[in-house]
């Protein structure tokens, strides 16, 4: 529970209409807010999050993300599914290898941003 104190409410009702317009216009449909709701909860996860800060790095097997994450390759590759189904990331196939990155750019802005933010 989040308590308010008296300095971060407004001590008279009032309304800017311009304002309140404005941030209307901007607001993203429905389905967009749930869409990015649920990307979000799902890089929310810490597991998830260490998996998508070493892809930022670039390439890397499945072996190779369970090794730098400290989780098992099935729990990996099983945080992996996930990840791909909310399209974060792709993978390759390189005979029995499975070498995972980062979907696109936005994928890599969203990760530093979260990790710079929180670093401030």
């Amino acid at each position: 529970m989040i308590l308010t104190s008296q300095e971060d409410v407004c001590e008279v009702t009032c309304v800017h209409p311009e304002a309140v317009q404005k941030a209307r216009r901007a607001m993203p449909n429905s389905t967009c807010v749930e869409n990015a709701s649920a990307l979000l909860k799902v890089v929310a996860d810490p597991t998830r999050l260490r998996l998508l800060s070493a892809l930022n790095t670039g390439e890397l097997c499945v072996c190779d993300l369970s090794v730098v994450v400290g989780i098992s390759e099935s729990a990996v590759s099983h945080q992996l599914r996930l990840l791909r189904a909310h399209r974060l990331v792709t993978f390759r196939k390189e005979g029995r290898v499975a070498y995972y990155r980062l979907l696109d750019q936005h994928v890599n802005g969203l990760i530093e941003s979260a990790l710079e933010h929180v670093r401030e």
